[in-house]
């Protein structure tokens, strides 16, 4: 996270060659309003990576991503990710993007490394993922981050209601928004400017749960053992005595829930 000072909760050259900003990138007026945006999105892919490397330790060798966007845990960590294999599951568009330039950049696909497109409103990740060689007798990490936003209840019920079914030991790492009334009030201008952003560009944020809301949609769906991680718990594990003011914000919930 090169626009922040150091420690950097996450390293990820890999995600900056990918993207291939300008060379003034740090200096644009959205680097300074989206910081406490910017340290959500760092935490909970820390958060996740610490996850997905703790679960291989145990024998988990299979990890899904819905909405894996431009994930690059593949690329930056391959001794971890060469003992396992990898479900990246997006929208074409963006897993054809990315396919393209992790070529041009000298990556390649690797042979752990699967990418399935989807969409998730219109179509099932689950049959596309049964397609690949997914072995669902086998316990699995799955996460999916950034996304409950932008579906359906229905939707969100279905992935919900899926993942519940795999084999015994999988977890599932999954966030949800709360509603505008629940953010902190220096929250609340930023998060307007990202609803009409998204709105325009044809992907409106529909869906925001209160955090006892996630719970009871996990136990729905069939998870018996829930629970909820809040920003202020990301604030503990990853921003605690820091030399800087750098703090996520206040909208997003991580829901833990194991198979």
């Amino acid at each position: 996270m090169q626009a922040d000072a150091e420690p950097h909760i996450l390293e990820d050259e890999t995600g900056l060659k990918l993207i291939a900003p300008s060379d003034n990138w740090q200096e644009r007026p959205d680097m300074k309003f989206t910081k406490r945006l910017r340290a959500s999105v760092v935490a909970r892919s820390r958060f996740i990576e610490d996850l997905i490397i703790e679960q291989s330790k145990q024998g988990i060798n299979q990890y899904i991503i819905l909405g894996s966007g431009l994930d690059t845990f593949a690329q930056r960590r391959p001794d971890i990710a060469a003992d396992l294999q990898i479900y990246e599951i997006d929208q074409s568009g963006t897993l054809a993007w990315k396919e393209r330039r992790l070529i041009a950049l000298g990556f390649g696909i690797p042979d752990y490394l699967h990418l399935v497109p989807v969409n998730f409103e219109t179509s099932s990740w689950w049959e596309a993922l049964s397609k690949t060689n997914f072995d669902f007798k086998k316990p699995a990490v799955v996460a999916c981050t950034g996304v409950s936003l932008y579906l359906t209840p229905d939707a969100i019920n279905y992935t919900l209601s899926k993942i519940a079914t795999l084999a015994s030991g999988s977890k599932l790492a999954m966030t949800f928004y709360l509603p505008m009334d629940l953010l902190d009030e220096e929250d609340k201008p930023m998060q307007e400017i990202a609803e009409k952003g998204a709105l325009k560009a044809g992907t409106p944020m529909i869906s925001f749960f209160t955090q006892n809301e996630v719970g009871s949609l996990a136990k729905k769906a069939g998870f018996t053992d829930v629970k909820t991680i809040t920003t202020k718990d990301m604030e503990q594990l990853y921003f605690a005595d820091r030399p800087d003011d750098l703090l996520p914000a206040s909208g997003e919930i991580f829901l833990l829930a194991i198979v």
